[in-house]
């Protein structure tokens, strides 16, 4: 005779069973070293291992196989500390970004009459995010201070090397505001949306509902100088921050980028930029004036790969931007990582204060 509880145990081993396994997302194949050398890539410079260049020099640079930290993304006791302050962000209170998702258990699948598009079943969903703000020791209260928006926050690490390198006088005395991103990823989620949209929608956000809060919550008042303002992000965090800068020039100048997805992630589809942010170095910066931009961009030789279609592949992507800033003159530094994956911790914390000394190279109060 079973016992109460043998019996509750074997009804919801069985209604277990009778449930059906929610759909896997097919193993993605790892990407395949690249070379730097590659032809159609840039002609860059190789540096000596645990190297990188000077926040002074333009143009392209490999480095690795070994990633060294750099000791300013490291906790250092006698430099002053900056103040960290956090709140969530309800989509309910936003005009811009009420929320969505794809639908659960789903993934965009390949248009048959186009590979490159994807369909993808997806609607409302409401969310919660955070935003850290980073205020410097060194910040007078009342003052109107420079700024840095980064994308998938909190960032630790951006806090950590601004303390260093405000100490030190390498950078100026700047509010970083880190934004969690909306959730999911990709085409058909809140993440997506935001960030690989082809506009300055993501951008009109941060001005019109993050920053009046980070204003009043942090107590400090942030500059309106797209001078004195710089973007960041990894992955589709550094497209985002790429269109924040390309379509909201008058907001910022300086663009900060990790593993950028110059790649066709846009969704829903878009006539006017049909390759998504691919769009960006195939057409959009060759065919359009000279910006008041400086950009520093990063890729790893092991980033993202997808086959297909000829929009997915994130080395070739980067590549390519760098050559569209060279032919247009931009200011710009770019980074090929040997030995590097997909927004690799391990480069960032090796390149970060060259990468904010070097998109902060010229200003002037």
């Amino acid at each position: 005779m079973f016992r109460p509880i043998h019996l509750l145990f074997l009804l919801c081993t069985f209604a277990f069973a009778q449930q059906a396994p929610a759909p896997a997302r097919p193993p993605r194949p790892q990407p395949p070293t690249r070379d730097p050398n590659t032809p159609g890539y840039v002609k860059a410079k190789e540096l000596p291992d645990g190297t990188i260049p000077s926040p002074k020099q333009n143009g392209n640079f490999i480095i690795g196989p070994t990633h060294p930290a750099a000791p300013e993304t490291i906790v250092n006791e006698s430099v002053p500390q900056g103040q960290i302050i956090e709140f969530t962000m309800e989509s309910t209170d936003s005009k811009i970004y009420p929320g969505i998702a794809r639908e659960p258990g789903t993934f965009g699948v390949p248009d048959p009459a186009d590979p490159s598009k994807l369909l993808v079943k997806s609607g409302p969903k409401p969310y919660s995010r955070k935003v850290a703000v980073y205020v410097p020791k060194q910040y007078v209260p009342g003052t109107v201070a420079p700024l840095i928006v980064g994308a998938d926050g909190p960032d630790r690490m951006l806090f950590t090397t601004l303390d260093n390198l405000i100490a030190a006088k390498r950078v100026p005395v700047m509010i970083a505001v880190s934004i969690a991103n909306g959730s999911g990823d990709a085409q058909g989620s809140q993440r997506g949306l935001e960030y690989d949209t082809m506009s300055g929608l993501y951008a009109q956000f941060v001005e019109t509902e993050v920053l009046p809060l980070v204003e009043q919550k942090a107590n400090v008042k942030l500059t309106r100088d797209p001078n004195a303002r710089a973007t960041m992000g990894c992955s589709s965090g550094a497209s985002a921050a790429m269109a924040m800068a390309w379509y909201r020039t008058d907001l910022y100048h300086r663009v900060l980028s990790y593993s950028g997805t110059y790649v066709y992630q846009q969704w829903p589809y878009n006539a006017e930029t049909p390759h998504g942010a691919w769009d960006f170095h195939e057409s959009i910066i060759p065919n359009s004036p000279k910006k008041p931009l400086r950009i520093w961009m990063h890729i790893s030789d092991r980033d993202n790969l997808i086959t297909r279609d000829a929009y997915h592949d994130w080395v070739l992507a980067n590549e390519k931007m760098a050559m569209v800033l060279a032919d247009k003159g931009y200011p710009y530094q770019f980074v090929f990582a040997r030995n590097a994956s997909h927004c690799d911790r391990s480069v960032k914390a090796q390149t970060l204060p060259l990468a904010l000394e070097y998109v902060w190279q010229g200003f002037k109060k």
